[in-house]
């Protein structure tokens, strides 16, 4: 994956701390989060355009023609909704098993 997101990544760890240089595991956790999700977000973007690609773009060229368009558009649209259901059965199952501990 590309590094498009976090150039100043570490730099921001020791700025929220405050005073004598103690980091503020809260802050760290958020941060770390906020990482995650940016990371988790490129992933499936960049996942999702290349399947796309590969399925509606027969010839690339300059242009998309009207059949390319529909189908890059069918296909992100159905792409979204399987990861959606497929995000929320997972959830659903980490609260369950979380639950049962």
């Amino acid at each position: 994956m590309e590094g498009g997101f976090g150039s100043d990544f570490g730099s921001d760890f020791g700025s929220g701390g405050g005073g004598g240089g103690k980091l503020d595991p809260g802050l760290i956790m958020e941060q770390v989060k906020v990482q995650i999700a940016v990371a988790n977000a490129q992933e499936l973007l960049q996942r999702m355009t290349d399947k796309c690609f590969r399925k509606c773009i027969g010839k690339p060229g300059g242009t998309l023609d009207n059949l390319e368009q529909k189908c890059i558009a069918m296909c992100m649209d159905r792409y979204m909704d399987a990861w959606n259901t497929v995000s929320r059965a997972y959830n659903s199952r980490l609260q369950r098993e979380r639950a049962n501990m």
